[in-house]
This record gives structure tokens, C-alpha cells and sequence, in this order.
């Protein structure tokens, strides 16, 4: 499979292989009885280009059927629908139609969204844009967040996965209607494949688990979003204490916080030891199959080998960084490396040292993490294409759940007989008096 890494695509992390382009095809392959080879290529010209070549036998990575490139390729039936978005800076003027537009509107070069474009300049002469080859739709959002353009266009699909984390890129309008999206075969194939892959697409969306995964992509996406203190409030009252005690009892036995093992529970699966993630990523702590075999978890449904396994792996990764990192650097280090893997974090301390900020400081690795998701930057580190935002947020989510917690045990340690019977208030106090991260 060839694609473009990305937040909707494929990238690793601390659970390995993801991405939503990256499951689906998994599963096709797993139809077929092969093994799945993943390809990653450097833009989209050199993907579009590259199909049917030696490196793959088709392109998976949010592509959108058009005019122009079924003149050259054939595509598989439509998995889904997206439709093209127009980005604004909030707080600047929201424009509402294209004659509005007053300032740099960029989109990727060979996209969809350039194409669109070209067609819309028909009826709207003054539009104007450039065209960039070696950026994804994530790089744009960014890009408008941080102010470096006024504009851009991507899916409907890349701006619901990222908005989180770039909110400033704010949505102004559609500029097309829902178009399908597809996967892209050689128009010299004689077909074949494509009939086995538009087989497995109609059973996949048939069978529901299309709708699932699209429900879980956003879902997760949503997880590393600023705490949503009154669901969190409700799950400490109802949910919590089932399990608290297996918490205090792991954070005993390998001297951790237990609010701290809470909080990372809370994050990873919101207290839920039956969540399954669309990679298979399971349990309390949502260990990988890998990690649970390392960790000697024999069910990763059981809530106690769950917390176990997940708390001596926090304390392997703790361990394997360099003596010399104190806390608390040394375990807010260890969670970002169990979100996004202990290479992707070694990436970013290199990079940080490269800038001449501390590679063993919190906060400064944290501001160069999110640089791993910049082609610039991750086509050269050891360990590739990285969301490195993501990490950055779980970590700040962690925290804030974590103090959360605090402050809820020392409200109930302090509550009158009087006060527990006025629960409810007790709890708007806590949520009203939380700091933001």
C-alpha cells in the first residue's frame, strides 16, 4: 500500500502501526490471506505517481475520485464521503464566500482541493492561490493556527481529526459537496485487484464496521481534547470507585501515584477494562497484544493485570531514560513515550539539543515534539513521521485529570457528614476551581 503518513492515514506510535487508512487495508489484506507492506511516500505528486509501480500495488491515503486523476488511474468503489472546507484564522474576519477572500490561500500541489479551485476561478476571476508540494492537510491547519497563512482548504475528514489540537483554524465554508473517497489502482491493472478490494469494501461497510471505525477515529481524536470536567465528574462519582482500590494497590506495589495510574486509565480508556481500540489495543490501560506479552499479561481485559501491566511498563520506560532526568520530567517523559513511542520521543530530544534547548526538560522536548509532524523535520529523524502534538496534549490531560483527582480526595477527606449528603455542590466547586492546562 502506498500513502502519505499522516493523522488519517498511517503513522506509528506507542501502539504501533495506526492510522485509519492503515486499518482498513490491514483488514483487506487480512481478506486475502497476505501480508500488508506499507510504503510511505514524501508528497502526493510522488504517491500519484508511483502507483503500480515496484513500490505498490495501489495508494491508500484519503483520496478523493476526480476528472482528472480517473484519466490516469482507476479507483475502487467509494468507503466514504468527504467534503472540502475553506479555513479561516478565528479572531481575523470570517469570510463567507470566496470573493471575500483577502489574504495567502495555500493548498498541496496535485490535491483535489486544487482542482476545485481551478474549476471555481471560472466564476470567481479574482481568486487567487498557491500551491505547495511538500505539505499534508495537517500542515495546513497548522499553518493557519500559527498564523503563517490567512487560508486553506482540506477534507472534511482531516479537519474533524485535528481541529483539537489546532484550534484557531477555524472552519468559514464549504467550497464543494460531499465527494467520494477512494483507493487508487494503475490503469493498467487488469482488474482483478481492484474487484477483490471493492468485495471487501462492500462487506466492510455492510457488516457496520466501517461506521465504526470512522466513530472511533473521531472518538479518539476527541480523547486528547481539553478535559471535559463535568463527563470526568460524573465517572469519578459512578465509575472510580470500582477500581480504586486496584489503583491504590498497583501504585503501592510499584510506587506510583495512584492518581497518577487513575489518570492515565482515565485517558486511555475512561475506566472502561472492556475498551477496544480499532487496532486491537485493549483493557484498562489499552495495552497492545506486544506490550501485554512483554509485561506477562495473560488477558488484557482483566481490569488488575490491565493496571499492572500498564504501570511496569510505565516504570520500563521510566527506567530506560537517562539517569541524569529528575522528576517530575522523568515520568511526564515516560507518558509521552507510552502515547507515542520511546523512538519518536528520542527524536524529538535530539531535535530539541540540535536547537540548543535541554533534551532532559519537559518543557522544552514538549515544544519540539509537535515538529515531528513536519516533513522538514521527520524525514529526518531516525524514526519518522510522528503526531507529536498528540503526546504533548496527553501529557497536559494526564496532569489535569491527575490534579482533578487531588483536589476530589482532599474535598472528600474534609466533607462533614453534612457536606457528603450536599455532594452534587461539592463536585460544581471542584469543576468551577480547576486550573486549565
Amino acid at each position: 500500500m502506498l500513502t502519505a503518513p499522516g493523522p488519517t492515514t498511517y503513522f506509528i506510535d506507542g501502539r504501533g502501526e495506526n492510522g485509519f487508512e492503515y486499518i482498513i487495508a490491514k483488514e483487506f489484506a487480512k481478506s486475502l490471506n497476505v501480508e500488508l507492506k506499507v510504503q510511505p511516500k514524501i508528497s502526493l505528486r510522488n504517491l500519484l505517481l508511483a502507483i503500480g509501480g515496484p513500490q505498490g500495488e495501489f495508494a491508500a491515503s484519503n483520496l478523493v475520485k476526480t476528472e482528472l486523476r480517473s484519466a490516469s488511474l482507476r479507483f475502487s468503489d467509494s468507503y466514504l464521503d468527504v467534503t472540502q472546507h475553506l479555513l479561516y484564522r478565528r479572531g481575523d474576519t470570517r469570510p463567507r464566500s470566496l470573493e471575500e477572500l483577502d489574504g495567502d490561500l495555500l493548498v498541496i500541489t496535485s490535491s483535489s482541493h486544487s482542482e476545485r479551485l481551478k474549476v471555481l476561478k471560472k466564476t470567481v476571476p479574482s481568486l487567487m492561490w498557491r500551491e505547495q508540494e511538500d505539505i499534508e492537510m495537517h500542515d495546513l491547519m497548522r499553518m493557519v493556527d500559527n498564523g503563517d497563512i490567512d487560508y486553506a482548504v482540506v477534507d472534511s475528514l482531516a479537519y474533524l481529526v485535528n481541529r483539537h489540537i489546532y484550534p484557531n483554524a477555524g472552519l468559514a465554508f464549504d467550497i464543494s459537496r460531499p465527494e467520494a473517497m477512494a483507493w487508487a489502482f494503475p490503469s493498467h491493472s487488469d482488474g482483478t485487484l481492484i474487484a477483490a478490494a471493492n468485495a471487501f469494501l462492500e462487506a466492510y461497510i455492510s457488516s457496520g464496521a466501517m461506521a465504526t471505525l470512522e466513530s472511533q477515529l473521531l472518538s479518539q481524536s476527541k480523547n486528547f481534547s481539553v478535559a471535559d470536567s463535568t463527563r470526568l465528574g460524573e465517572l469519578v462519582a459512578n465509575r472510580l470507585p470500582r477500581y480504586e482500590a486496584l489503583f491504590r494497590e498497583a501504585g503501592a506495589k510499584y510506587s506510583l501515584d495512584w492518581q497518577l495510574l487513575a489518570a492515565v486509565a482515565y485517558q486511555e480508556s475512561h475506566w472502561n477494562p472492556k475498551a477496544k481500540s480499532p487496532t486491537g489495543v485493549r483493557g484498562l490501560m489499552m495495552l497492545t497484544l506486544d506490550t501485554a506479552r512483554e509485561m506477562k499479561v495473560s488477558n488484557r481485559l482483566d481490569a488488575l493485570q490491565s493496571l499492572e501491566g500498564g504501570a511496569g511498563y510505565l516504570i520500563k520506560l521510566r527506567q530506560r531514560l537517562p539517569p541524569r532526568i529528575t522528576e517530575p520530567d522523568r515520568t511526564l517523559f515516560a507518558l509521552a513515550a507510552y502515547n507515542v513511542g520511546f523512538g519518536h520521543l528520542e527524536d524529538a530530544r535530539i531535535l530539541t539539543q540540535r536547537n540548543g534547548k535541554s533534551p532532559d526538560s519537559w518543557s522544552d522536548v514538549r515544544q519540539f515534539l509537535p515538529l515531528l509532524s513536519k516533513k522538514q523535520f521527520y524525514s529526518k529523524s531516525k524514526h519518522g513521521y510522528a503526531r507529536g502534538a498528540e503526546p504533548v496534549l496527553y501529557v497536559d490531560n494526564i496532569q489535569y485529570y491527575q490534579h482533578y483527582l487531588q483536589l476530589y480526595s482532599l474535598a472528600k477527606q474534609e466533607e462533614s457528614p453534612k457536606d457528603q449528603a450536599d455532594s452534587a455542590a461539592k463536585t460544581d466547586w471542584q469543576q468551577s476551581n480547576l486550573p486549565s492546562i
